[in-house]
């Protein structure tokens, strides 16, 4: 699956919240990562496919600075990682440890990454912002990635957040997290999603001029019919 830039234009127009509300829907309770808030890059909507990393505990005979040079490393994702896509890391929540830098994530930004999400921390925060690279993590550390995790490779189901994460979901990240969109399910958000959006600004419009809660979210009958006629108003 390849994003189109007309599936990345609407949902930019969709909030994770209203997402969350399409997927719950379909019976999709969690796709909400817990941890991940904006370090760099509050105030947008990013979209893009998951590109999975994942790290486990640290073992000592693996997590060594001369791991850094391997064929599984870090670095070896990274050349990996297509433009476009939003590099999803799963850090087991460990927050001792840093699993990128300014380094790392400057090279990220070069290949046009689009963003970085993990449950982990980064470290090298004022290098890290200066690359330009947006990032939702949770939080910062000194120590590098060693000293708690053992990377161990790329492109495969992993868990961020509470959250699984398949490489090639959708991800959306904004002010309020990040939300995986199932490759499956990406069809009925971009369907019901902007409407849903629409019907919520005329609701907070009847909610400012005074209108009550009760049978206008979730509406009801006449609400429909009021909504329906705003609509054509706006035609």
């Amino acid at each position: 699956m390849s994003l189109t830039p007309e599936t990345v234009a609407t949902l930019r127009k969709v909030t994770t919240a209203t997402i969350t509300t399409m997927l719950l829907k379909k019976g999709i309770r969690r796709c909400w990562m817990s941890g991940p808030t904006p370090l760099a890059g509050a105030g947008r909507r990013l979209i893009g496919e998951a590109f999975t990393l994942r790290f486990v505990p640290a073992r000592e005979d693996l997590a060594t600075p001369e791991s850094w040079g391997k064929p599984i490393s870090t670095r070896a994702a990274i050349e990996e990682m297509p433009e476009g896509c939003i590099a999803v890391a799963d850090a087991m929540g460990v927050t001792s440890a840093g699993i990128f830098g300014d380094i790392l994530t400057m090279r990220m930004a070069r290949r046009r990454v689009t963003a970085l999400v993990t449950d982990g921390v980064v470290r090298d925060k004022a290098g890290v912002l200066a690359t330009g690279l947006p990032v939702w993590c949770a939080g910062v550390a000194a120590p590098a990635s060693v000293n708690g995790l053992t990377f161990v490779g790329w492109q495969e189901p992993i868990g961020c957040g509470g959250v699984a994460v398949f490489p090639g979901d959708v991800i959306v990240a904004d002010d309020d997290g990040v939300v995986v969109i199932p490759q499956a399910l990406l069809d009925f958000v971009l369907a019901e999603g902007p409407e849903h959006e629409r019907y919520e600004s005329w609701v907070v419009s009847e909610v400012e001029r005074g209108v009550k809660l009760p049978g206008l979210y979730p509406a009801n009958e006449d609400a429909k019919a009021r909504y329906e006629a705003w609509k054509k108003s706006q035609a």
